[in-house]
């Protein structure tokens, strides 16, 4: 099978949502990463300092989330899921910037949190770690964080859910001809079968997909 044979098929079963959430994140990243000396000195002093690391991964934000599918084999609505999360968070704390030094440790905890709350089988948080970059301890104190920060408000209603993939859809089309639209899984009332309380009111009806395991052992990657 040649090269581009190969590449053909991943990028075929790539889930779409992975290409849209990468289009959007590094448009924001780039932008946020441009801002003065003192807007970055005080994001870095924000409620997400904690995500903060000393560089720059040198892995792209489309790598990053295509390693994650890879390797946790996540449902495809646990990234929009996890898109929520830091947008709740970017809410919550608007002197926070999402930027080169936090989006990775931000995107594998908030992708990691959302497994749990979706997938009926997910890998544990040193399997995460393994993945992300991060060490066991790292990701477990960040999942710590990022449930506080968020007041354990996790449960993301379908109402929600269908008004960021539109977001994320509409973003991308305003700046590409591709038209690429967000996997949207079956909607059912998940009977609080969650491993985090919902504090949000408005999030009356749970997301839940199926899910099936696939065995894979990921190689080994550091995140600074």
């Amino acid at each position: 099978m040649s090269q581009d044979t190969t590449e053909a098929a991943a990028a075929a079963s790539t889930p779409r949502v992975l290409t849209v959430l990468s289009f959007v994140l590094e448009r924001l990243v780039a932008r946020n990463d441009t801002l003065t000396a003192a807007a970055a000195a005080a994001a870095e002093k924000s409620g997400l300092k904690v995500f903060h690391g000393v560089r720059a991964p040198s892995i792209s934000i489309p790598k990053y989330l295509e390693r994650i599918y890879k390797y946790t084999n996540c449902s495809p609505s646990c990234f929009v899921v996890g898109y929520v999360y830091i947008d709740r968070l970017l809410h919550k704390y608007p002197d926070s910037l999402l930027v080169s030094l936090n989006v990775h440790r931000l995107l594998v905890t908030s992708v990691m949190v959302a497994s749990k709350v979706l997938d009926d089988v997910h890998y544990n948080n040193s399997f995460y770690a393994r993945v992300g970059g991060v060490s066991n301890a790292e990701l477990n104190r960040l999942e710590l964080e990022m449930l506080f920060l968020l007041d354990f408000g996790v449960v993301v209603s379908s109402r929600i859910f269908e008004s960021y993939c539109l977001v994320l859809e509409k973003e991308m089309s305003m700046w590409t001809s591709s038209g690429d639209k967000v996997e949207r899984p079956v909607i059912v009332i998940n009977n609080n079968n969650t491993k985090y309380n919902n504090n949000s009111a408005d999030d009356e009806t749970e997301i839940s997909v199926e899910y099936t395991l696939r065995s894979s052992s990921s190689p080994s990657l550091t995140v600074d």
